[in-house]
């Protein structure tokens, strides 16, 4: 199972997502779900890189993608880094709503809580 960690600050914002395991034991859906999750989460930190100028903290390992971000004064620098880190999400969310929590699960945690 994929397990997608997401996050939030105070205001609500993700500020960092961890993209963690395999989809594996049934065919022919493992490898397409693992690509369509790594391909979200590439996507985004590339996107940080080139929509806002931000080098987020990350890491892509197999089986494993970690993207931390830091929000500025730049208020529209900000939106745009807040859309994408959402997109995540959004888009992992509607992996684990097409194939179920089997393959993929979206976890949020807010500011103050602990994760479990």
């Amino acid at each position: 199972m994929i397990l997608a960690t997401f996050h939030h600050d105070e205001q609500g914002r993700i500020t960092a997502f961890q993209l963690e395991g395999h989809a594996r034991n049934w065919r022919p859906w493992p490898d397409m779900i693992c690509a369509g999750v790594s391909a979200i989460g590439q996507t985004t930190i590339g996107s940080i890189q080139e929509l806002a100028g931000v080098e987020p903290d990350y890491s892509l390992e197999d089986g494993n993608i970690r993207c931390v971000v830091e929000y500025s004064d730049d208020d529209e620098q900000s939106k745009v880094i807040a859309a994408l880190m959402a997109s995540t999400r959004i888009g992992c969310l509607q992996l684990e709503d097409s194939y179920g929590k089997k393959f993929v699960t979206v976890n949020d945690v807010f500011h103050g809580d602990t994760e479990t």
